[in-house]
């Protein structure tokens, strides 16, 4: 990308969020950075743009807000309500109060998540969580993984081409992000908030879970609350079955992740989804094993009761690697399989 001091008014949708942007911060001159070829005209970055301010209030950070993830030329999508992908991402990065050059490689970690949903056509949301591969900030950052929430100052806009609502990047410890996928991760940031004014994200910051009283917080809600990770992706689902069993094949390198939300999805009577590709499994609870059914034929539901059966299912995932049978569930057995070193 390159930079640019000051941008030519030509797309509405454009105007519209320099306009929500100015509500806030008036006539501050952010640092902005442009495309130099646009998407739409076959260009190389899925943002055509990206604007960020030096804050000095609450804490001093740098405030990343996107352009391109909604439609600033004129309107092509077929929805009427929402803009484009309907968001654009903001990120509030913790600043130096001597730096005065906003660092590019956070401007490219909003790039990458503009090429996953150009790619995939994966929506981002509200209280999704995710990791972002390799370290942008600096070797071996403290703060790789990222939730997504509103951004507490700019919300949602109307712009003439629909609704445009600003998705905040936040980044999270790795035993912060596994909370977050253990209870709720809304309601996880709503804890955090006091020690992270605006989620501004620090990558040097030790997890705020090392506070013993937000750790019991956190620990009662998952408890009261249960998982709202509804979906665990991983490489590997295959079953065989047999007139007598079922084997279930599943990614050895996801397990731990289906161990850890099991336990808040069943016993709260909501099921789990662990899906590869096209092939599924749906976990859900029972009162007494049955054995496993197809319910299409790329999704297979296994039901598990409570207690020593969800006990024994757990520790089986835990070990991450082998072939399972169970004590409690006959016939089912679960082999967990490492990756494949020629994918």
């Amino acid at each position: 990308m390159g930079r640019e001091e000051t941008i030519q008014y030509d797309a509405p949708g454009w105007a519209a969020i320099d306009n929500a942007l100015a509500q806030i911060y008036g006539d501050a001159e952010p640092h902005r950075w442009r495309a130099e070829v646009k998407w739409r005209d076959r260009g190389p970055d899925p943002l055509d743009g990206i604007s960020v301010y030096a804050r000095t209030e609450p804490v001093p950070h740098w405030h990343f807000v996107s352009y391109g993830m909604s439609e600033l030329y004129d309107k092509r999508s077929r929805n009427p309500e929402w803009s484009g992908w309907g968001y654009e991402f903001t990120f509030r990065l913790a600043r130096a109060a001597d730096e005065t050059t906003p660092p590019e490689w956070a401007m490219t970690m909003l790039q990458d998540l503009g090429w996953h949903t150009c790619r995939t056509g994966h929506q981002f949301e509200p209280g999704q969580i995710m990791t972002v591969n390799g370290p942008h900030a600096a070797e071996d950052p403290a703060v790789q993984p990222i939730a997504f929430t509103r951004d507490p100052e700019l919300g949602t806009i109307a712009t003439p081409h629909g609704y445009v609502r600003f998705l905040q990047v936040v980044g999270l410890t790795t035993d912060e992000h596994r909370a977050a996928s253990l209870w709720n991760t809304e309601r996880l940031l709503e804890t955090l908030a006091p020690r992270i004014p605006l989620y501004v994200s620090d990558i040097e910051r030790a997890s705020l879970l090392d506070d013993p009283e937000t750790a019991a917080a956190v620990a009662a809600g998952s408890e009261r609350d249960g998982s709202s990770t509804g979906w665990v992706g991983v490489s590997l689902v295959e079953w065989e079955l047999e007139s007598d069993s079922t084997v279930l094949r599943l990614d050895a390198r996801r397990a731990t992740a289906i161990a850890d939300v099991l336990p808040g999805r069943l016993p709260h009577s909501e099921p789990l989804v662990v899906q590869s590709g096209d092939h599924a499994v749906l976990f859900v609870a029972v009162t007494q094993f049955r054995r496993p059914a197809l319910m299409q034929d790329t999704l297979l539901e296994v039901g598990v009761p409570g207690g020593p059966a969800m006990r024994e299912l757990i520790a089986a995932l835990r070990t991450q690697e082998g072939t399972h049978a169970f004590t409690e569930m006959p016939g089912l057995v679960l082999e967990l399989c490492p990756p494949d070193p020629k994918a």
